[in-house]
């Protein structure tokens, strides 16, 4: 499986379900920073009260044990309204619950299938590559995102970045490093069929190297490290992405590993990484090519990013949910074929073109 873009035949643009009016904010009525996040972000994106859920359980605490999680998660079930097909959690701490984060545990349930014993592959979803705009109603299951950062303040920029973002459209670059970290940089052979694929639709650098510095033009930065060096000397578009693969980069504060908050701390809308030892399965890691083909489609982040990991059980997602940089785009495709997946590859038999009405370059 190195890339499968599933792209619609003919014109038609992706009309994203996920929107103010189906996403729900969580919110614990303990922690006053949650209460902080959750009120801005109802205001700055319009969330309908009712879409605001109150939940009940200690704070400041970065676990959370299966037992307690499954409380708080019974809470949940008896607010949630059926129209709701997404989630985002208003708060910093806690991201991960057992062998899981917390953001697969909300969408998914807990569940062992999605924790690995050992070096092991874990459970996979539906959704993954999917070309869903309604994941509970037709998967059953809500995609989840946090609002963190390394402060208050930084997760309030992460919120205006995303709604400055709608529409935006930026003449940007995605920089996909292939890095000298020979257990990291598994997602390199990923990287000659992305650019081949979508080089029409914004300028695609790959680079030898673990790191880039004062590039001005960032909305995509796929890296492999344990820390990368320079993040704040760059620009970010609003509603830019950004990860690192590594074990525990989704371990948001008191790591060993460079922590994927620093990313937000940079300003980047959007990052993923894992909370436990998840080894180097790419699948559990997001697949570059899928995340930014959904997203030049038009599609949220939220949608765009969880759609690329197909076993996201033991990953953290940490951004601002609704930014849609291409929102109302299209892409056709001429010789369009289907692709499946086999034994981690996929068929690539169609071409991809960049629609008149949007212009990336």
């Amino acid at each position: 499986m190195f890339l499968s873009l599933l792209i619609g035949m003919g014109w038609g643009a992706v009309k994203a379900e996920i929107n103010n009016q189906t996403l729900a904010v969580l919110v614990n009525k303990n922690d006053p920073e949650s209460l902080e996040i959750a009120k801005y972000y109802q205001k700055v994106r319009g969330i309908p009260d009712a879409n605001i859920i109150v939940l009940n359980f200690k704070f400041n605490e970065d676990y959370l044990s299966e037992s307690g999680f499954k409380r708080i998660k019974k809470q949940l079930e008896e607010k949630v309204a059926n129209k709701i097909q997404a989630y985002v959690l208003a708060w910093r701490k806690p991201w991960r619950v057992d062998c899981m984060s917390i953001t697969s545990a909300f969408s998914l349930g807990f569940n062992n299938d999605y924790c690995s014993d050992g070096c092991s592959l874990t459970k996979s979803v539906e959704y993954f590559n999917s070309s869903s705009n309604k994941p509970y109603d037709d998967y059953g299951f809500r995609p989840s995102m946090m609002l963190s950062g390394g402060s208050l303040d930084k997760v309030k920029q992460l919120i205006d970045a995303g709604v400055e973002s709608d529409y935006s459209r930026p003449v940007s670059s995605a920089y996909l490093m292939d890095t000298s970290d020979k257990d990291r940089n598994v997602r390199s052979s990923y990287y000659p069929h992305i650019k081949k694929y979508l080089d029409s639709l914004l300028n695609i650098e790959i680079l030898k190297a673990d790191a880039i510095k004062y590039e001005p033009d960032v909305l995509f930065y796929f890296t492999g490290t344990k820390k990368v060096r320079w993040i704040e000397t760059n620009n970010y578009f609003p509603g830019a992405i950004a990860d690192h693969l590594t074990s525990t980069g989704g371990k948001l504060f008191g790591g060993n590993q460079m922590s994927i908050v620093k990313w937000i701390d940079a300003g980047v809308t959007g990052t993923y990484g894992t909370v436990v030892e998840p080894c180097n399965y790419r699948q559990k890691f997001p697949n570059p090519g899928i995340v930014m083909q959904k997203y030049l489609s038009g599609e949220t982040l939220i949608e765009s990013y969880w759609k690329s990991v197909k076993m996201p059980g033991q990953g953290v997602f940490v951004g601002e949910p609704l930014a849609a940089p291409f929102k109302g785009c299209l892409i056709i495709s001429d010789g369009y074929k289907k692709s499946h997946f086999v034994n981690d590859r996929a068929s690539d038999n169609y071409v991809s073109k960049q629609s008149k009405n949007c212009h990336l370059h």
